[in-house]
């Protein structure tokens, strides 16, 4: 499940650091995904340098 985990926060801060949008359907897997992994984990920052 890690692994998994790791992809998603990739995924997110790739969407982040690049400034696009993710759609209803996109977020709705992302928050069910994440909330049954992280269930038991705490909150960790995430750091993402933003594209030029």
């Amino acid at each position: 499940m890690r692994t998994v985990t790791l992809q998603n926060t990739d995924w997110i801060a790739d969407k982040t650091r690049w400034g696009l949008s993710i759609d209803a359907a996109e977020r709705d897997a992302l928050t069910q995904q994440l909330t049954q992994q992280l269930a038991d984990c705490p909150d960790l920052p995430i750091t993402v340098t933003l594209a030029r």
